[in-house]
């Protein structure tokens, strides 16, 4: 790697640290990041003593690091870690962590994968909504103008693969590209576990020190730690950049898992097609239960009534579809008159 971008890097990420430092309340926090900033600056130094290049002695940080700071400012750390993260800020994880994960790693690994298969299942659940609510809108919105049942049922095909192409290509893009941001930062983390593995087993020494583990164990730990490349690159990825190498998920998969699951919600409302008398009427029953039943599952996931929960999402849906109807049939008078 080009040593004076190392350089650059590593005097960006001391600014960022003393810049999350001056704005954190946790005096805990508040030192682990003061202590990051230092490490930062040795690490900058150790790259100088390596180039031939001269270096200018007052960094200036670029806008990118300047307007991350003022987000910190005004959001603070917790929520902004999502950034902070992608910036190679380390440290993120003591805003996601709790000191039973960290004593378990058995548990706190178990915990990444449910946490996984939860946002799996979260994003299919979606998915689904959002095909039954778009594809039952336009349903509804195509019959407010008095087009046919064929022409309804036609246009419903033609929404559900739309959407469904159009849902699996945006997951596609936001997947792959998230995906190759971890990657960069991994490559990143591993060069610096091969090329310095004692100031690694530092730095994670300090963010268990912030968890409240006594100095001694802490480095105890961390020392222990990086003599396993393998597992210490992943440890260093998810303690220092909040990154879970167990939840990385195939951009083709995710596509894939969109692509249905939006499919299957934007089908239901054309199912009554495929009987011999089609049904607007049957159409907004089949609908309306699948709404109710989407929205009862929806509530898993915030600990509400389920009952509750669906009505409200069967409301939502009633009041969309109500809507387009009534400009379909706007629409459609428009173009009589």
């Amino acid at each position: 790697m080009d040593t004076v971008q190392n350089w650059k890097e590593e005097k960006r990420s001391a600014y960022l640290y003393r810049g999350i430092a001056a704005f954190e309340k946790n005096p805990v926090h508040k030192t682990l990041f003061l202590n990051l900033a230092e490490m930062a600056d040795r690490q900058a130094t150790l790259w100088e003593k390596q180039s031939t290049v001269s270096f200018s002695k007052n960094y200036s940080p670029d806008m990118r690091a300047r307007v991350i700071v003022m987000t910190v400012r005004l959001l603070g750390a917790r929520i902004s870690r999502s950034i902070l993260a992608a910036a190679k800020i380390r440290g993120m994880s003591i805003y996601q962590h709790s000191m039973t994960e960290q004593r378990h790693p058995d548990h706190s690994e178990h915990s990444h994968r449910s946490h996984a298969s939860t946002n799996t299942l979260r994003a299919a659940i979606f998915g689904m909504h959002d095909g039954l609510l778009s594809n039952t809108s336009l349903v509804l919105g195509m019959s407010g103008a008095a087009v046919g049942l064929h022409t309804v049922f036609l246009a419903g095909v033609t929404g559900l693969l739309a959407g469904a192409f159009s849902m699996a290509a945006g997951e596609y893009i936001s997947v792959r590209s998230q995906r190759d941001m971890l990657e960069y930062q991994l490559k990143l983390e591993k060069e610096e576990l091969d090329l310095y593995p004692e100031e690694e087993a530092a730095e994670l020494a300090l963010i268990y020190e912030a968890r409240g583990i006594p100095a001694a164990d802490a480095k105890k730990q961390a020392d222990a730690l990086v003599q396993d490349p393998h597992h210490a690159l992943q440890t260093l990825a998810r303690e220092e950049l909040g990154i879970n190498m167990h939840d990385m998920v195939s951009p083709i998969s995710a596509a894939l898992s969109s692509f249905f699951s939006f499919a299957l919600g934007a089908f239901i409302p054309l199912l009554p097609w495929l009987t011999e008398r089609p049904s607007l009427t049957l159409s907004l029953v089949f609908t309306g239960l699948s709404l109710f039943c989407v929205g009862a599952a929806v509530s898993l996931f915030s600990e509400r009534n389920a009952l509750w929960g669906g009505l409200r999402i069967l409301l939502i849906g009633s009041l969309a579809g109500t809507a387009t109807y009534i400009i379909g049939s706007i629409f459609n008078a428009t173009i009589v008159s």
